[in-house]
Formats: structure tokens, C-alpha cells, sequence
């Protein structure tokens, strides 16, 4: 199975320093995160809010410029590309939003919505077949063609979303990047929006980089699952694998969290609890980034970050593994 998403090390900072003559803050929001996406699968991403998860999303999409490290699409170096380059990059990479509220311009019908991304980048010959591609697509999604003139406003939330999959939808991707495309919308509804997506990537053999803090729920759609703690990659593993046999202190406290957790999570002897408040990514840790609120940190926590470990594909940074 071939990659089709490549991240090396990635990087990407933000200076927030406030005034002219304010000692110089830098969020470090994504600190040396590598990972790989393969062709037709998913890739679970987890972990708490601020952690870095949505920058990265960002990032690979190129919302945001890299400090370093570089991204790679099809085996291609997209890292530094402008211009027309990052234009056609972006028909083959979309991204879902987390709010279905704010990603829709109000002042444009669903129609026109959709048919945005198909205009900007000449697909199809006329509108009469850019209509025929929205409608197309609006039953992929499970909304009715005669949509196509109504506003968002009309909608529900997990309707709002489901247009927003289609705009994503509209210039035939490779990759999506779905940022947390379900938390804001109602339990009852996220399974629907759930199967669609896995729907559509059975059908037009599409790849996810899905953005969640929801562990039990990224289990269901993932293939693969990334644990990210305070701009790191801590754990990396077969969703299976990463589930019911988590490696680092971090990714057990998370799944102790899960408010009805597998029955084998439930006799494990491991569980644990997070102390204290995640750490300012202005200010990490010298060493491993979990150190402040891990019970079974040591000195060497506290002053060396520790790398990664490959276990039977399993991958986890952490001392107690080496």
C-alpha cells in the first residue's frame, strides 16, 4: 500500500507576543510531528483540545506555512509550493470544518456553495452541468436536489455539514482532511454523518486524516490512529492495536475517559487519570511533554524528550518502553 500523504517532521509555530517591548512568546502548536496516510484508508487523529490536532490539519492543507519539515502528496514535495502549484494541489486535498455554522457563507445558496470550488478551478464546461455535479452530489450526501436553492439557514446543523462534505466533494479529491466534522453536531446525528463519510470512501476510494478528541468514535472510523499531546506525536498504531493495548500513560488516561470503555479496557489494571491542567504550548516542558501530569514520571522525563519507539508497528515515545 502506497502512502499518499508524507509528513516529516512538521513544525508550525506562532509568535504572540503582545507588545513591542514584550519578552518574545511562541506557541509552539505543532513541535516535530511525523506520520503517514495511505491510499483508501483512515487516520485517526486524537487527543485533548489544544493539542495541535486542527494546526496539523491546517498545516497539511496549507491554510498554514510551515516553520519546517516537510509534506509530501503523491510522493511530491508540496512543502514550499505557491500559486498555481498550491491551486492544484488543493483540487486533490479538501478539508471538512468543524463548524457547520460558520464554514457556510450565509448570503449564498447551497447551490452556489458547492459550485464555488468547481468555478474557481474551471470544472466542467458550463453551469447547467456544474448544477447537474451539485445535485449529484447532494444526493451522495443525502439531501434532496431541490436544496440546491435554498440558504443555510433552511438547515440543521447535520444538514449544514452534509453540504459542507459536498463542497469538499465537488473537485473529485484524493485526501480530505475532516477537522472535527462531528463535535458540533448532535449524538444522534454524528453516526449519520459518520457512515456517509465511510460511504463515500468506499465508494470513490477517498483517504481521511480524521480530527477528533472523541477516542471511542475514531476507533469506529479509522484504520489507524495517532495519540497527539501538546504539539507531539506520543503514540501511533492499527486502531485495534492502539485501542485495546495503549502504550503510553497519556493515551491510557485518555481511553479511561471513555464513558462506556471496552470491556477489556474496563479490567485492565492500567487505567489512570490525568493530573493537573494540559501545560501552555508557550511553555512545554524540557522533556517529554506529558511529564507534569504523568504518575509514573521520572527525572529523565523532566529533562530529555524521549523518541520514538517501533514496537511490531506499534509506535510510542516513551522511556518506559525502551
Amino acid at each position: 500500500m502506497n502512502p499518499i500523504l508524507q509528513v516529516e517532521n512538521i513544525k508550525t509555530h506562532f509568535d504572540v507576543t503582545k507588545g513591542l517591548f514584550s519578552k518574545k512568546q511562541i506557541v509552539k502548536a505543532v513541535d516535530g510531528v511525523s506520520l503517514e496516510v495511505y491510499e483508501g484508508e483512515t487516520y485517526g487523529l486524537v487527543g485533548e483540545s489544544g493539542c495541535g490536532k486542527s494546526t496539523l490539519g491546517r498545516t497539511i492543507v496549507k491554510l498554514y506555512e510551515p516553520n519546517s519539515g516537510v509534506i509530501k502528496f503523491n510522493n511530491n514535495d508540496i512543502s514550499d509550493i505557491k500559486g498555481k502549484e498550491l491551486a492544484n494541489y488543493h483540487k486533490d486535498m479538501q478539508m471538512i470544518f468543524q463548524d457547520p455554522y460558520a464554514s457556510l457563507n450565509p448570503r449564498m445558496t447551497v447551490g452556489e456553495i458547492i459550485k464555488e470550488p468547481m468555478i474557481i478551478h474551471k470544472i466542467y464546461e458550463n453551469d447547467e452541468k456544474r448544477e447537474e455535479q451539485v445535485k449529484f452530489l447532494l444526493e451522495i450526501v443525502g439531501l434532496k436536489p431541490d436544496h440546491i436553492r435554498r440558504y443555510p439557514y433552511e438547515f440543521s446543523g447535520g444538514q449544514r455539514q452534509r453540504i459542507g462534505i459536498a463542497r469538499a466533494l465537488a473537485l473529485d479529491p484524493k485526501f480530505i482532511v475532516c477537522d472535527e466534522p462531528i463535535s458540533a453536531l448532535d449524538v444522534s446525528i454524528q453516526a449519520q454523518v459518520i457512515n456517509i463519510l465511510k460511504k463515500i470512501q468506499n465508494e470513490m476510494k477517498i483517504s481521511y486524516l480524521f480530527i477528533a478528541h472523541d477516542l471511542s468514535m475514531v476507533k469506529h472510523i479509522s484504520d489507524r490512529i495517532g495519540v497527539m499531546y501538546l504539539g507531539r506525536l506520543v503514540e501511533s498504531g492499527l486502531s485495534n492495536d492502539v485501542y485495546h493495548n495503549p502504550l503510553h500513560p497519556y493515551t491510557k488516561a485518555l481511553l479511561s475517559a471513555v464513558p462506556i470503555p471496552d470491556p477489556k479496557i474496563a479490567r485492565s489494571k492500567e487505567r489512570i487519570a490525568l493530573k493537573g491542567d494540559i501545560p501552555s504550548p508557550i511553555n512545554p516542558p524540557k522533556g517529554c511533554t506529558f511529564c507534569t501530569r504523568c504518575s509514573q514520571a521520572t527525572d529523565r522525563c523532566f529533562n530529555e524528550r524521549p523518541s520514538t519507539i517501533d514496537i511490531d508497528n506499534h509506535k510510542v515515545a516513551c522511556f518506559l518502553y525502551e
